[in-house]
Formats: C-alpha cells, sequence, structure tokens
C-alpha cells in the first residue's frame, strides 16, 4: 500500500478506470452502463461513495458503491493484478465503508460472477458473505451487446 493514495473518483478518470476494467479478467461490462454517459450518471448520484487507488499519476484501483437511502451496493472492485495483495483492495474497501457510515446504512450487497475466483475469494476474506438463499434476476431495456459479458469467461 506505500506510495498508493486513495481519492475520490471524478468523471475525469473514466478513459483510467475503464482501461483497468477492460484489462481484468472476471469483469462483466454493460456497454452503456458503463460507458462514460453511464459511469458519469453514476457518480453524480453518488458522490461521495466512488474511490480510486493511485500511484503517482497512475491509477491502480478502483471501487465504485451506490447507496439508495436503505443500502449499499459495490461494484466493479478492482486492483491492478501485479499489485494485489498490498492492502490497496483493502483500502478502497475502507474508504466506501466511511461513506456508508456517513449515511446510516447498515447494509452493503455486491454481485460477483460466479466463475470470478480472485474476486470472490477477495470479498470472502473481508467478512462478506455468500448469499444462497434468494435468486437475482435481471431486466435490461437496452439490447446486450458483445461487451456485455464478463471479460475471460
Amino acid at each position: 500500500m506505500e506510495g498508493t493514495t486513495i481519492r475520490l473518483m471524478t468523471a475525469a478518470d473514466y478513459p483510467q478506470v475503464h482501461h483497468l476494467w477492460s484489462i481484468t479478467e472476471g469483469m462483466a461490462l454493460r456497454s452503456y452502463d458503463d460507458s462514460e454517459e453511464g459511469i458519469t450518471k453514476f457518480l453524480k448520484k453518488n458522490p461521495t461513495s466512488n474511490f480510486v487507488a493511485l500511484r503517482g499519476d497512475e491509477l491502480v484501483g478502483v471501487i465504485l458503491c451506490g447507496m439508495d437511502g436503505r443500502r449499499a451496493y459495490v461494484y466493479h472492485t478492482v486492483v491492478r493484478a501485479d499489485l494485489r495483495n498490498q492492502g490497496i483492495g483493502k483500502a478502497l474497501l475502507a474508504a466506501v465503508y466511511g461513506a456508508i457510515e456517513q449515511e446510516g446504512i447498515k447494509k452493503s450487497g455486491l454481485l460477483v460472477m460466479k466463475g470470478n475466483e480472485i474476486g470472490n475469494a477477495f470479498w470472502r476474506s473481508q467478512g462478506w458473505t455468500e448469499r444462497v438463499d434468494l435468486n437475482y434476476y435481471s431486466y435490461s431495456n437496452v439490447p446486450q451487446v458483445e461487451s456485455d459479458h464478463p471479460k475471460g469467461q
């Protein structure tokens, strides 16, 4: 973690964030939601809960968190592969926990693709519990395209 800075994400970070997501195995990106327009909209609705990790001027990690007043939802958490296991992911998560606490939210959720072994292992190591007692349903009114599927799966 030495030499790494955590700060709020801005729309100007999008090119580096999207590049990091696009080279990360196990990521599921959607053409609209994860577009510059979609992420800018998300940041405007959640201005205090999205963070990036920087080494100098280079973006090396990101975590998104949206809050609806009842729950917080974590999305697209990534640390550059060669810098994992150095505490960067934990520091990003700690920043999100601080934002969640400021809002008085007591419960959070997230989704991880079943085949994303690295991501699933990280969340378990951070004390998150896998839910097997519910079904997740999704509906999209935007046609899916090839990029809407997980990288590496």
